[in-house]
């Protein structure tokens, strides 16, 4: 239930960040923020389910190790998701850059959603949402 709630948030996050781009104006930034979430998530939803403690952090690469370290084959799609750790902070301040281009947001959005979805085919059906 634990693994199915991480992976039902994450979800939650891809639809958030696909939503903001809707808008008249989008709001890329937060699009941006969702999905570096989601693919956080993923990832610590897929150590869960292993039993693998993590601590509090937004850092991919750090619990891409952790994830690795279950499941090697996991490694080209850690890689693609660690530069998405940045979104975590990036545009969530006052006096940060600019907000992303359009463009940009929807290929971080593609790339948390390719993320996300190859870590959970990585785990039973049971725990999809």
């Amino acid at each position: 239930a634990e693994t199915r709630s991480w992976f039902l948030k994450g979800s939650r996050d891809l639809e958030a960040g696909a939503f903001e781009l809707t808008a008249p104006s989008p709001f890329t930034e937060d699009a941006v923020f969702h999905a570096q979430q989601a693919a956080e998530k993923a990832l610590k939803g897929f150590l869960v389910w292993h039993g693998v403690p993590f601590r509090k952090t937004h850092n991919l690469e750090e619990l891409g190790a952790q994830c690795e370290a279950v499941d090697g084959e996991l490694k080209p799609v850690i890689d693609k998701a660690v530069p998405l750790t940045k979104y975590a902070w990036k545009f969530r301040y006052p006096g940060e850059p600019e907000a992303p281009p359009r463009e940009e947001a929807q290929a971080v959005l593609a790339l948390a959603r390719e993320v996300y979805d190859a870590v959970l085919a990585r785990l039973p059906k049971q725990v999809r949402p």
